[in-house]
């Protein structure tokens, strides 16, 4: 049944504004996570520039509201973060959620998740693009060191 308020107007916008909800072409690095929970599945293909930074960005997101409202609040701000940023968010929120309280991370956005700290079991939908980006990246990363 849905809640609320943890279904409440922002998450369900952001479902339908995820932005590169495209896939890239060539991506240097592609990583797809799945929840075993919900069936949400989110992949993520990443880009690396000389600085090893997030150049460019492409998703597929088949998730629920929250994996997919968790999904647009992470392309929106991916680019141009650093592999190390990327790590830092995924175990930022992870965190978060494991706790059930406190502030949210500082990744723009994710406070909109408080209501579902309560609800465990929406946890690994919310994680999934920033455990999916995070990999890609570092996946990127040791590719153009090899």
């Amino acid at each position: 049944m849905m809640n609320a308020p943890l279904y409440n107007a922002e998450i369900l916008r952001l479902t339908t504004a995820i932005p590169h909800d495209q896939r890239l072409t060539d991506p240097m690095a592609s990583v797809e996570r799945r929840s075993p929970i919900c069936g949400s599945r989110v992949t993520v293909d990443v880009n690396l520039d000389e600085a090893g930074r997030v150049a460019e960005v492409g998703m597929l997101v088949r998730a629920c509201a929250l994996g997919q409202a968790s999904a647009a609040l992470l392309s929106a701000h991916v680019v141009g973060r650093s592999v190390t940023e990327l790590a830092a968010a995924r175990d930022e929120l992870t965190a978060w959620l494991a706790s059930g309280q406190g502030n949210a991370p500082a990744w723009p956005g994710l406070d909109i998740f408080t209501p579902a700290l309560s609800y465990t079991a929406r946890h690994p939908s919310i994680r999934l693009a920033f455990e999916a980006a995070a990999q890609a990246a570092e996946d990127a990363a040791a590719g153009a060191r090899n």
